[in-house]
């Protein structure tokens, strides 16, 4: 799995390359900034895998796919300089590079690029043209949406419903998966298909975001490069986190919201927390979540065979099972 990424990754980034040059020069060095710096290109790969399994090219699809990872990283810039923060893919983040103004400009520059290669000069085919730039466009406006409903809830004081916390990672991490399959499908000039290949993705945009969730509270900092119990002291409303504070009786509560959300928290109580929270058995709820929302992908390609659709299968299972 990890070969078949790099693969589509190392053809991915030269397209991009190829795509993201332009005067002045220090403009598109920014926009690229986190492109050249790391990233696996699952929403690029998920564009053409799907175009694939319908009988489509690569080659039909590489535009679409660009687009989307353009449309990706310009969530990134804009969501680093909206968090503050310093270092994303182990390199500073575009706004601590350039500066702020820079950095805004540059995601703008990666939006509106995006549309660009969805346009008829690159498709060509008007009515396909279309069909990508107008599915785009819609999942643009729900990743804003799904922004916005994570900044409330993490600025209220109550702690959301998981039907809630739902609603937002669907709009704001799972649109880009949902498009991206999507517009392979559009590529694939399969409309028919269209809802089966968005279905796939939505589910498997809900499984990865709860599967990163987990991670970034309960996950091995080796692994994520981050300090264990992270998510958990900057007060992100996650479902792990949303979990262990409804099962918690009063001591564990007190316990697990002294850290929560308390960036000035010490490190023996961040542990304690954590292992607070593990003695609640949340994995295996997180573990179930995320893998019904993975059956549910699967069943939206029931229908379908071949090596591509194999290939999006271990995808998911890769996914979901990285670090559960």
């Amino acid at each position: 799995m990890v070969k078949t990424l790099a693969n589509t990754a190392n053809k991915v980034n030269s397209y991009l390359k190829s795509n993201l040059d332009g005067r002045p020069d220090v403009l598109y060095k920014a926009g690229a900034h986190l492109i050249v710096n790391g990233g696996k290109r699952l929403r690029p790969y998920l564009v053409l895998k799907s175009c694939q399994m319908l009988g489509g090219s690569a080659k039909d699809a590489m535009p679409a796919a660009a687009a989307i990872e353009m449309v990706h990283n310009f969530t990134l810039v804009h969501d680093d300089i909206m968090d503050n923060d310093e270092m994303r893919h182990g390199v500073p983040t575009v706004h601590t590079k350039f500066g702020m103004p820079l950095a805004i400009l540059a995601g703008d520059v990666l939006f509106s690029k995006a549309f660009e290669m969805v346009s008829t000069s690159k498709v060509k085919n008007q009515q396909v043209s279309s069909g990508l730039v107008s599915r785009l466009s819609r999942a643009c406006v729900e990743v804003c949406e799904g922004q916005v409903l994570d900044i409330k809830m993490a600025e209220g004081k109550k702690i959301p419903t998981k039907s809630e916390y739902i609603t937002m990672i669907e709009k704001k991490t799972s649109a880009l998966f949902e498009v991206s399959c999507a517009m392979g499908a559009i590529c694939a000039k399969k409309p028919r298909d269209v809802a089966n290949l968005a279905s796939f993705g939505k589910n498997l945009g809900v499984s990865f975001q709860i599967t990163d969730d987990y991670i970034g509270v309960l996950g091995d900092p080796k692994v994520t490069k981050k300090p264990v119990g992270n998510d958990l002291r900057e007060g992100k409303k996650s479902l792990p986190i949303l979990l262990a504070i409804q099962k918690a009786d009063p001591k564990s509560r007190k316990i697990i919201l002294k850290v929560f959300g308390n960036s000035k928290a010490t490190k023996s109580d961040i542990t304690k927390a954590i292992d607070t929270m593990r003695d609640l058995q949340i994995e295996k709820e997180v573990r179930k979540a995320a893998l019904d929302y993975a059956e549910k992908a699967k069943r939206a390609l029931t229908n379908y065979s071949g090596p591509a659709k194999a290939e999006m299968i271990a995808l998911l299972d890769f996914v979901v099972t990285r670090s559960l």
